[in-house]
């Protein structure tokens, strides 16, 4: 009894409650030591990859600069894609980690489209610019090209938001079509072809024709759009549009020829063979030169490593496209050129009044929402017809990935954007009062229209009527040289054109 009562005494009165206190300081130390151990263990390299089970993720890791150097210095997982501590590295690790146990558990990594993970508009939630300034604290090393000095001078000084992997996107995952470095061997291997045209096609009645161009091996189907009438934008009942988009207005257009295609990269490396300026800087770019000039060697891999061929060439600029415009002109000796703003949507339409040219509308297709993004988006009639955000595996695709438009044009809605000749203006439509023969838009401008959506728009960004327009500053961020390229976009990969004819007026 007395053994009993002396316990109790212990934990009686002032004593019980230092017992408390002791007895929660030791759980506070084991949980703490405890859970230090569990954020170690769950930071290594070996657990990380337990769980993610990319297929090229160790391979692309052990081939980067951030293993194989040599300095030997080896930068792990968590390095990268953890911030460091002090930047809510607990939270992150929380928040990656809740989402990490959500896909294990119920969804299925061989659906996953890994390519679209790997680009950088999906790397950017996961590295944290944090964690490269922590490492990288000599942003001007005595080793840095004067390209890099620019481009880390940029970095520090945009008033827009720069990541590190707009231009180190293959350091911490080896792709060598991520390398952001001079391509001086661009279009080396174009054109090997042993059959050499001499004449380009004749074209003697307004028909569709194969348009041959001389002195390479290339040929393309141009479709005879008839002239007619429309109202161009969308009426106010359109679901998801924009209000650039107003008013809606009866349009005239003239009969032309289209390109059935988006000029392909085969095309587009004949052009570039035939003028690029190896050598030349950009600021001689407007140097007087016999014959046209055409691009300097881009940076990168323009095709982003998707393969070129018939796929649409991208990446080049505005002035780019009108440039191999006036090459295709000068060496058919029929006048090609860049649409009309008029002109495109006319064509994009074949003929009918509705919001796509086949049946549906945007509140049915679109992915956006809520509910949309738990139960997904009707795809079965618009995925035939438009590559887009939910079919196209986020890069480009071939022409035969999708069926013609009632004038026989492929890929005018989804693939990639493409370029109008016409300034863009918000307000472009509010000077149609009555109906308009050919109009051209604006007479000035900073940007010009593009239009079609691409492969990374949603279904309410492809419809007929949707707009949109170059962002020239946008799309240079990351591009080194100064002055920067007046030929290639460094930060815009879905953006290509597509050519038309002008229609001979002795052509019955």
């Amino acid at each position: 009894m007395k053994i009993w009562k002396s316990i109790r005494n212990l934990f009686t009165g002032k004593r019980a409650f230092l017992w408390v206190i002791f007895a929660g300081l030791m759980a506070g130390l084991v949980f703490m030591l405890t859970a230090n151990k569990a954020v170690k263990y769950t930071s290594t390299d070996e657990y990380c990859m337990s769980c993610h089970v990319h297929p090229h993720a160790e391979q692309s890791w052990k081939l980067s600069k951030h293993y194989d150097n040599k300095a030997g210095v080896v930068v792990h997982c968590v390095e990268c894609h953890l911030p460091p501590k002090g930047h809510g590295m607990l939270f992150a690790k929380a928040k990656h980690g809740a989402k990490d146990v959500y896909g294990l558990l119920f969804k299925d990594s061989s659906e996953y489209n890994w390519p679209a993970k790997r680009k950088l508009e999906m790397a950017k939630k996961f590295v944290y610019t944090e964690s490269c300034v922590k490492c990288h604290q000599n942003l001007f090393p005595k080793t840095l090209t004067v390209e890099g000095e620019n481009a880390h001078l940029n970095f520090l000084t945009s008033k827009t938001e720069v990541s590190c992997l707009n231009c180190h996107l293959d350091v911490g995952h080896y792709d060598p079509n991520s390398k952001h470095e001079h391509d001086k061997n661009f279009g080396a291997a174009a054109g090997q072809n042993t059959q050499i045209y001499t004449e380009p096609t004749a074209v003697t009645s307004f028909s569709n024709f194969t348009e041959k161009v001389p002195g390479t091996s290339l040929s393309f189907d141009m479709v005879a759009i008839p002239g007619g009438e429309f109202v161009m934008g969308s009426p106010k009942n359109e679901a998801l549009r924009k209000p650039d988009e107003s008013p809606a207005h009866p349009v005239k257009i003239s009969r032309f020829f289209m390109a059935k295609i988006e000029v392909s990269w085969d095309e587009y490396l004949e052009f570039f063979k035939a003028t690029s300026s190896q050598g030349r800087k950009e600021a001689e770019e407007n140097a007087n030169v016999d014959a046209i000039s055409g691009p300097t060697p881009p940076w990168g891999a323009p095709d982003q490593g998707w393969g070129k061929g018939s796929r649409p060439a991208i990446t080049m600029s505005w002035k780019a496209a009108n440039t191999y415009c006036q090459w295709l002109t000068k060496v058919t000796g029929k006048k090609y050129r860049l649409p009309t703003e008029a002109e495109w949507e006319y064509a994009a339409r074949g003929g009918t009044k509705t919001p796509y040219f086949f049946e549906g509308d945007a509140k049915k297709y679109t992915s956006e929402g809520f509910f949309k993004k738990i139960l997904g988006a009707d795809t079965a009639t618009i995925a035939s017809y438009v590559a887009y955000k939910e079919n196209s595996l986020s890069q480009t695709v071939e022409p035969g990935s999708v069926k013609e438009n009632p004038f026989g044009l492929k890929n005018m809605l989804g693939n990639v954007y493409e370029f109008c000749s016409d300034y863009y203006s918000p307000n472009a439509y509010q000077a149609y009062k009555k109906l308009v023969v050919d109009p051209k838009g604006p007479k000035k401008g900073q940007e010009h229209v593009i239009r079609g959506g691409s492969f990374k728009s949603d279904a309410k960004d492809v419809r007929s009527a949707a707009r949109d327009f170059t962002k020239t500053k946008a799309w240079l961020v990351t591009d080194p040289q100064m002055p920067k390229s007046v030929w290639w976009y460094s930060d815009c990969i879905d953006i290509g054109f597509r050519v038309v004819c002008e229609v001979d007026e002795n052509i019955k």
